[in-house]
């Protein structure tokens, strides 16, 4: 988007880390990428404080966004996530005057649980000028919460084609010291509950009953300040169903090894509870790699076609298993999965989102 439009970026970050009790110092508060500057202000994020936190979010960030609108007078604020992201930007578009927009990427599902942050939700999405959605789920959710139809529109994920490609398998194994003769499951995603990877390691022992020989792959860390990790389950989970040499745990690994990864499996797996649109499952489709995930989020929506991969009830070991036995036994068109998941850029989204920031800029500036 910024190579096409002047924009900057505002990342707000935790200024204390609840886990270790320590400052967070080695972000810098400004950096740039190419052309494209990001700031990353310090906010103090309070536990435990609900509905609150979407005001100490604008409290905090209030000065810095009058500070940048001195220097870089925007148009348009454009809010990831709808809580508590999404309430602080309209509160600050009251502030400075500003049309604003609001896209929704999963985790609004779980907030709209919760009657407070449900009605701060529904008070700043039907003050927006557009709300985005990344799936067709949460554009449902969004108009449950009284947004005009008109003023909703799903922008789908894209992928990086240039790290997503089709390798050769066998030599990305070799690579990463991959036993060539077993079938290989590959799942990626932070150590944390939501993602189902203790419950990949009970389907991967249901599947070694079926006398399927296979091992699984889990592929991410820990996750950030305000989250729990559920490391110590998941090894729990493998060490009671002695799965020792049959599961790694490879912690965070780069974009280019995960895809690397993703090129020596003969399947991948996305075993959560919720998403949003998960981008991996694209991601491992654009490297020619099948999937199988729980029907969560815009899992339906990725997997249009069978041809692509298959989608199982979340929540089920069992089901996990079946569906990867299926997949694990069938011939698949690696070349038409990649080719369909590649069809969908990150410039292709980039173009789409800022058509609707100008449809927005040009209605303010209507009225005006």
């Amino acid at each position: 988007m910024a190579q096409r439009a002047e924009m900057k970026v505002m990342a707000p970050v935790v200024a204390l880390d609840y886990t270790t009790g320590s400052w967070l110092k080695a972000v810098p508060r400004r950096r740039t990428e190419g052309a494209l500057e990001v700031l990353h202000p310090r906010w103090m994020y309070v536990p435990g404080t609900g509905a609150v936190t979407a005001l100490l979010l604008f409290a905090e960030l209030l000065g810095p966004v009058r500070r940048l609108r001195r220097e870089f007078p925007f148009e348009v604020i454009d809010a990831h996530f709808g809580y508590p992201e999404g309430i602080a930007a309209a509160l600050l578009a009251m502030v400075t005057g500003t049309p604003f927009s609001i896209t929704l990427r999963g985790a609004e599902l779980l907030h709209s649980r919760y009657r407070l942050r449900r009605w701060w939700m529904r008070w700043s999405m039907r003050r927006a000028q557009r709300v985005i959605t990344v799936s067709e789920e949460l554009r449902r959710l969004a108009i449950s919460l009284g947004v005009a139809e008109e003023d909703t529109c799903v922008i789908p994920n894209g992928l990086d084609s240039d790290i997503y490609y089709r390798r050769d398998r066998a030599a990305m194994r070799r690579k990463h010291g991959l036993c060539s003769d077993k079938k290989l499951i590959l799942t990626a995603g932070h150590l944390i509950e939501l993602k189902g990877h203790h419950r990949a390691v009970e389907a991967l022992a249901q599947l070694r009953a079926m006398g399927v020989e296979a091992d699984l792959l889990i592929a991410g860390g820990n996750p950030g300040p305000g989250l729990r990790s559920h490391e110590p389950h998941i090894r729990q989970a493998i060490e009671a169903l002695g799965l020792q040499g049959q599961v790694r745990l490879l912690g965070h690994v780069p974009a280019g090894t995960l895809a690397e990864l993703m090129c020596a499996a003969d399947l991948f797996c996305l075993a959560s509870s919720r998403e949003g649109w998960p981008n991996v499952v694209q991601e491992a489709l654009g490297c020619g790699t099948p999937v199988v995930a729980t029907r969560v989020g815009a899992v339906p929506e990725i997997l249009t076609s069978p041809d692509l991969g298959l989608v199982v009830e979340p929540g089920d070991a069992g089901a996990l298993a079946k569906g990867w036995k299926i997949a694990l036994e069938r011939d698949w068109d690696t070349e038409r999965i990649t080719s369909w998941a590649r069809s969908r850029t990150w410039s292709h989204v980039a173009g789409e989102v800022l058509e609707q920031m100008r449809h927005i800029v040009a209605a303010a500036r209507k009225t005006i």
